[in-house]
């Protein structure tokens, strides 16, 4: 932690100068700095939406469960958000088929197994969200990080060019 001290007055030949320190200045700081990362948190939250992966919306929706808005952590609870993030199948997947139908209809993995990347990517489904694919955050970020800035800044008390 800096601690800076109040600046002493100044006098002299051409006048004199009297800085006035305001005791509330570190505590007014602070909350407009955690107003600013609330505010990255949710935009981040809001702007990654068409960019995560969706067939029913239980992954877009864990976010908002997993992350403390103010931490600067944003976490999806899903069981299975590593794997569509980094976009890569993991395995074992063992198939699932019904009678009569010649393509899986799902996969599973033994219980207790450690799952191991594959090497094969994920296909993502755009009907529903047309950006939506691995890396969701940084395409998002890519996109929009000035108009977050721009906002935090704004927030903060700071300029944003």
């Amino acid at each position: 932690m800096i601690i800076i001290n109040q600046p002493r007055n100044i006098s002299g030949a051409n006048g004199s100068f009297e800085f006035k320190w305001n005791p509330n200045f570190s505590s007014i700081r602070a909350e407009r700095l955690n107003q600013a990362q609330m505010y990255v948190d949710s935009e981040a939250i809001r702007l990654m939406v068409p960019y995560t992966p969706m067939d029913n919306g239980p992954l877009a929706e864990s976010v908002k469960i997993g992350t403390v808005i103010g931490s600067g952590k944003l976490q999806y609870k899903s069981p299975y958000a590593r794997y569509q993030y980094y976009g890569e199948v993991y395995g074992p997947n063992i198939p699932i088929f019904e009678s009569g139908i010649s393509e899986p209809v799902a996969f599973f993995s033994p219980r207790g197994q450690k799952k191991f990347p594959t090497g094969r990517q994920l296909k993502y489904n755009t009907s529903k969200h047309p950006k939506a694919g691995k890396m969701w955050f940084e395409r998002m970020k890519a996109d929009h990080k000035r108009d977050i800035a721009k906002g935090a800044a704004k927030i903060a008390g700071g300029i944003s060019k």
